[in-house]
């Protein structure tokens, strides 16, 4: 397994990027007359302080906390949830990233230069023909039940999955098979219809298959989401559109996530990951319970049931990488 670690730091890198991102933020604020809309959406601006800690700290995207806020708090479409998810992750994951990459943090490297080819291409085919399909409803359920699966996941095998340290070493040209299989489809399936996903979904093949250490699989979850983000973002922007509100919600938030997510990738490594990973699960499963009760009329028996099922397919999804993981293990050791 190739890890990608550098002793020297180049954190100007990030310090630039900061300085070009506010000017460009401020420009759009007093030149271009976006004032007003930021401080009318202030409360985004208060909700994504969490969720930009969120978004650096774990593997779990800012839009995890920016669309139940929007979609369950606020009550607004589902579609502009998920397409702010892809808005405001564009700025704060990106700075994470920028800042992890700054920090020489070690990265599973193989794998995630397979996944950034893989969702390239997945995220767009799934935003211009899969997220169309899906109705604004089962958007709210798809991005309540894959997170609230995550989050029972982390609740059942947390201490089994901070326990691991380094990561099991396999052939590279397999880690990027996996990494490009991973990221088309991840890529062209939840992201388009949540907005957030593939860091989801890489980072759960290294902790359960690879047997990541938390400080490898965080961070290389952070860069995938990063990356989707913009992908999405760009793609919605050119292509197809995105919902009236993203950009006023986005100009609030913006300058929090900034340096909201890079916070959570610093403070996390003093406190640990798994204080926050335990209280994000919680949220996680919180929403699934409450988007369920929500929506429960609209729904009826049957579609809370099929969501229940889904869920616990997606568990039982979980424990077989976790159990094809222990064989891959077990084969390394005996040909070593």
């Amino acid at each position: 397994m190739s890890l990608r670690t550098h002793p020297k730091r180049h954190l100007w890198v990030w310090y630039l990027w900061l300085f070009l991102f506010y000017s460009s933020w401020l420009l759009l604020v007093t030149v271009f007359g976006g004032w007003s809309d930021a401080v009318a959406h202030w409360p985004m601006a208060l909700a994504m302080t969490l969720g930009s800690y969120a978004a650096g700290s774990t593997p779990m995207g800012g839009g995890t906390v920016g669309f139940p806020i929007l979609v369950l708090l606020f009550d607004q479409p589902a579609q502009l949830g998920r397409d702010f998810s892809f808005a405001v992750q564009s700025i704060g994951m990106t700075s994470a990233a920028i800042f992890i990459l700054a920090r020489r943090q070690p990265l599973a490297g193989a794998m995630l230069t397979g996944a950034l080819m893989g969702s390239t291409i997945g995220i767009p085919l799934g935003i211009f023909f899969v997220a169309p399909l899906v109705s604004p409803l089962w958007i709210k359920v798809v991005f309540a039940v894959i997170w609230g699966s995550f989050g029972l996941l982390h609740l059942w095998r947390l201490r089994e999955i901070s326990a691991h340290e380094g990561m099991t070493d396999f052939d590279e040209r397999w880690d990027l098979r996996m990494g490009v299989v991973i990221g088309f489809l991840s890529g062209a399936t939840v992201v388009p219809v949540s907005g957030v996903g593939v860091d989801m979904v890489l980072y759960t093949v290294l902790v359960l298959v690879c047997r990541a250490d938390l400080k490898i699989a965080i961070p290389t979850s952070v860069i995938i989401m990063a990356w989707g983000s913009v992908v999405g973002i760009l793609t919605k922007s050119l292509f197809t559109g995105v919902q009236a509100g993203v950009y006023e919600n986005w100009l609030a938030a913006a300058p929090i996530v900034a340096l909201g997510a890079p916070l959570g990738v610093f403070v996390v490594n003093v406190i640990g990951r798994k204080p926050t990973l335990l209280v994000v699960a919680v949220l996680c499963v919180g929403q699934l319970l409450w988007t369920l009760y929500q929506e429960s009329d609209s729904l009826g028996a049957g579609g809370v049931t099929y969501s229940l099922i889904a869920v616990g397919a997606c568990l039982i999804g979980f424990e077989r990488l976790r159990l094809w993981g222990a064989i891959l293990v077990g084969d390394r050791r005996r040909e070593s």
